[in-house]
């Protein structure tokens, strides 16, 4: 299956199963469900760990830095300003790449058979 490597992290990344894509990734937030309530592929084996915090992290600081910086050369406001602008912006885009970064680590180490799913990458060569 070369070639299908983004169809699995499009589903990831949108929270469904890596192997049906119609499937819960997610029992909750960022709590991975133990199999597909669909496909019944198993999920637990996943290692995500603090890659997906880590990565958000990354992206978000890259992102807002930047602007932050250009902004303050451009228009000079006061700390404050800064605070009421950034903050939430830095919260939510936080909160809200953190669930599709975690299921796109998932989709990816499921779609190369790391950890435990070495099994399901036998199963669908």
């Amino acid at each position: 299956m070369p070639g299908k490597g983004g169809l699995y992290l499009w589903r990831g990344f949108r929270g469904r199963c890596p192997a049906c894509g119609e499937g819960r990734l997610f029992r909750a937030f960022v709590k991975v469900a133990d199999r597909c309530n669909v496909c019944g592929e198993d999920l637990h084996h996943h290692r995500a760990d603090d890659f997906p915090a880590y990565l958000t992290i990354f992206l978000v600081g890259h992102l807002i830095v930047p602007l932050a910086m250009f902004i303050e050369i451009a228009y000079m406001p006061s700390y404050w300003l800064h605070a009421i602008v950034w903050t939430p912006l830095v919260i939510g885009l936080s909160v809200g790449l953190l669930q599709p970064i975690k299921g796109t680590i998932v989709a990816l180490q499921w779609h190369m058979g790391m950890h435990g799913f070495a099994e399901a990458k036998q199963a669908r060569v």
